[in-house]
């Protein structure tokens, strides 16, 4: 959804072509909003929704040699990498190939994901690919400062290099209510959106609802993923059934609408490359609380959007939790200022961010 945005924006202006996998019930060709789409098939890959570790090897050389075959056939000015693994050595070998330059944008779990074996920087071989991604790339573009970090701490102290800050489409008008999603009227609701893997720590959640002196509080889960049965028997066994609200995945215009009649957007998340979600709940004028580790401590700020608490402080993230259900005067206050923080992250600003570096690198590839 993060590229797409970032696409469809640039489209309105230049021509735009995506390379990425095949996922099922897709058409290997299409036009979406402006930007010519091509997936590669991956015979591995079985979800549309979440890619698993053989799809993402198969995406490598099945890329490359799509790839190859697009630009033996036209030219393009730029080629802009994003995620380190496992498009980077796809971008690389393009870029390489047809002598254009490569823009790489890394998005924080390609290069750290402290709850994933698997995490790149934890193992010395995948250290050192993506180090060499990183060197031979053009221009590296990082999400947050914290993932900026990472790259410079664990991979490369890249000089062409810079931050830009992922963005939202500007948000749908739609009315909502708490009736149609069958939620109570007369409670605080908070709300937590996300895939249920072990790094969002879900369950942290609920139990932060059952540690609530407010018994009127309740819990919103929207998204789906491996955690979701384990979270629902954890609300089970805890009494909870009736005040943890599981969502599954839902649609964009009923993620809007569940934001709206949300009071608090709570999250436990144990990293974050940069937490666009959190914007989402800013422009829907929601306070937020969560751990101050990952790229969302660059927008957010402790008593100011909300509470930002240190890693894994459980108490602290029940007592912040609790006074904002005390205090709905507060609650609007945050809620008010966060609408006007979140016009600077909309996908506009993002994408002409994108543009100079474009045009730097274009320009440099030309003198050369």
């Amino acid at each position: 959804m993060i590229n797409a945005a970032l696409a469809e924006e640039l489209a309105k202006r230049h021509e735009v072509t995506v390379l990425t996998s095949l996922g099922l019930d897709l058409p290997e060709h299409e036009s979406v909003t402006g930007v010519r789409i091509i997936r590669v098939p991956l015979f591995v890959k079985r979800r549309q929704a979440a890619a698993n570790l053989p799809s993402l090897l198969a995406y490598i050389p099945s890329g490359k040699k799509q790839g190859k075959k697009l630009l033996t056939k036209e030219r393009f000015d730029v080629i802009n990498t994003h995620f380190a693994l496992p498009s980077g050595p796809v971008g690389d070998a393009l870029s390489r190939f047809a002598g254009i330059p490569n823009v790489l944008s890394v998005h924080g779990g390609d290069l750290y994901d402290p709850s994933k074996w698997t995490s790149p920087h934890k193992h010395g071989v995948l250290r050192h690919w993506i180090r060499r991604i990183i060197h031979k790339a053009d221009f590296v573009v990082a999400q947050s400062n914290n993932t900026m970090e990472n790259m410079r701490n664990f991979y490369s102290p890249k000089s062409e290099s810079s931050i830009i800050p992922l963005g939202i489409t500007r948000p749908m008008d739609v009315s909502a209510s708490r009736s149609e999603f069958g939620f109570p009227e007369n409670v605080t609701l908070l709300i937590t959106v996300g895939r249920l893997v072990a790094r969002k720590a879900v369950h942290q959640l609920i139990e932060t609802v059952k540690s609530l002196k407010s018994e009127d509080a309740h819990l919103v889960v929207l998204g789906s993923g491996p955690e979701e049965q384990n979270l629902k028997n954890q609300a089970t066994a805890l009494n909870l059934q009736d005040r943890i609200h599981f969502m599954g995945h839902v649609s964009e215009t009923n993620k809007i609408k569940c934001l709206k009649v949300a009071d608090i957007f709570v999250s436990t998340s144990q990293h974050e490359g940069f937490g666009l979600v959190f914007i989402e709940a800013m422009a829907q004028s929601l306070p937020v609380v969560c751990y101050d580790f990952g790229g969302q401590s660059d927008f957010l700020q402790d008593g100011v959007t909300g509470h930002l608490i240190a890693l894994n402080d459980r108490d602290k993230f029940v007592s912040a939790v609790q006074s904002l259900i005390l205090d709905d005067q507060k609650r609007g206050e945050i809620g008010k200022s966060n609408q006007l923080q979140a016009n600077d992250y909309y996908i506009d600003t993002c994408a002409a961010k994108y543009e100079e570096v474009f045009n730097r690198v274009i320009a440099a590839d030309a003198r050369n």
